[in-house]
């Protein structure tokens, strides 16, 4: 993967395609090995998880609401949303 695009996003710009790769990544959850701490360009602590799709770097701030998502994501939500485990998931320009 050369030069892939990075991108902080928030739980509330949350694409399904990126939940999809967060629960593919993490299916029992994240753990603090997985957290990522850095100081945004404000100055203020942020702790995110990581992701990588085909061209792109995901760093999604952590939060409650992240959590109780990764944990009721299931192959049907997967299977209502259109997706599956044989294509690449769907990202909208909302990410960046």
């Amino acid at each position: 993967m050369s030069n892939p695009k990075r991108v902080i996003i928030d739980y509330k710009k949350l694409t399904p395609g990126v939940l999809q790769l967060l629960v593919q990544k993490y299916p029992d959850g994240y753990g603090d090995r997985d957290i990522i701490k850095f100081r945004n360009i404000k100055g203020e602590a942020v702790e995110a998880v990581e992701v990588t799709a085909a061209d792109t770097i995901f760093l999604v701030k952590i939060s409650s609401k992240l959590q109780r998502s990764i944990i009721n994501f299931d192959e049907a939500d997967a299977t209502v949303l259109g997706m599956d485990n044989s294509s690449e998931p769907g990202f909208s320009s909302e990410e960046e």
